[in-house]
């Protein structure tokens, strides 16, 4: 996910224009998609992302045709209360956080994803989430949609990997700290 200096994914109005990448940055977004086996997907973000599948528009290089290509080919869960349907390569689910997940990653070998802010506080709270894969831009917005939920104890983690891209954007990747028992 995208998220600002001081930790929102969107802002007090709800806005994430500020989270627009670079051709570098949408490249490696490419690159990582091409790596999932299956997304799950809050509300708002699977409506945010639905244009890949339906907007012919948005097709007007390689890199926008590539993506296109590989969103609309990814496997997609829903999580909604007030969707009735779902259009492209998605569904609705049907089971809870946790049996999606588990379904999701026995139809593939590859990595599941989990976005949307409410959806992956759930996954985090259920102690589903193996990485977490943060995009800092260089921005503070004040206010809005948290990327973290709240914790009651500490979640440690490992720094996997970082990168800096030309944009300043600060790609930063965490893994779940395992301790000697796990």
């Amino acid at each position: 996910m995208s998220v600002s200096v001081d930790g929102f994914i969107a802002d007090r109005d709800g806005a994430f224009g500020w989270g627009v990448p670079s051709d570098e940055l949408f490249r490696f977004h490419l690159d990582q998609v091409r790596g999932l086996g299956s997304c799950l997907l809050g509300r708002k973000l699977y409506e945010t992302m639905l244009v890949w599948e339906t907007d012919p528009s948005l097709r007007d290089n390689e890199d926008t045709d590539a993506f296109a290509d590989v969103w609309g080919a990814l496997p997609k869960v829903v999580f909604s209360r007030t969707l009735d349907s779902v259009q492209g390569n998605a569904r609705l689910a049907a089971a809870s956080v946790a049996e999606e997940a588990a379904a999701a990653l026995d139809a593939t070998d590859k990595d599941v994803s989990i976005g949307g802010a409410g959806l992956a506080a759930a996954a985090i709270e259920l102690g589903l989430v193996d990485e977490l894969r943060i995009f800092r831009y260089p921005v503070m917005v004040g206010g809005g949609t948290p990327f973290l939920p709240p914790v009651t104890e500490d979640v440690p983690l490992d720094l996997i990997e970082t990168r800096t891209f030309g944009s300043r954007v600060i790609y930063e990747r965490y893994g779940r700290a395992r301790d000697e028992s796990d």
